[in-house]
């Protein structure tokens, strides 16, 4: 009966030891992958965040640009409103004139 099991025994570790070996270097080879792969994502990581730094410096950027054109803007926006007055009172000024002759016309007559 001892041998029985001492065969059994022999034919289990022929059968089981060679497979497991094989599975630990597939388990070594999957611990080398995800290391790598993690190297990788790290990296990536890395890079996102500095291109997230990148696209705030550029908002930023932009919104000074915004402000800018912004200024601009009210500043054209005044002028054309200056311009606007000036003719108006260039208008109201040759009113006034032909005005003064009518007055000074009747007060001839």
């Amino acid at each position: 009966m001892e041998n029985i099991i001492e065969k059994t025994k022999k034919i289990i570790q022929d059968i089981v030891l060679p497979e497991l070996e094989v599975i630990k270097g597939e388990n070594r080879d999957i611990k080398t992958i995800l290391e790598l792969t993690n190297k990788r994502l790290d990296d990536i990581n890395s890079h996102l965040v500095d291109q997230s730094r990148r696209i705030d410096e550029t908002n930023k950027r932009i919104d000074e640009t915004n402000n800018r054109i912004n200024k601009l803007y009210e500043v054209i926006v005044r002028r054309d409103e200056h311009e606007k007055l000036k003719i108006k009172i260039t208008k109201i000024e040759q009113d006034v004139v032909e005005i003064k002759e009518k007055i000074q016309y009747k007060i001839a007559a």
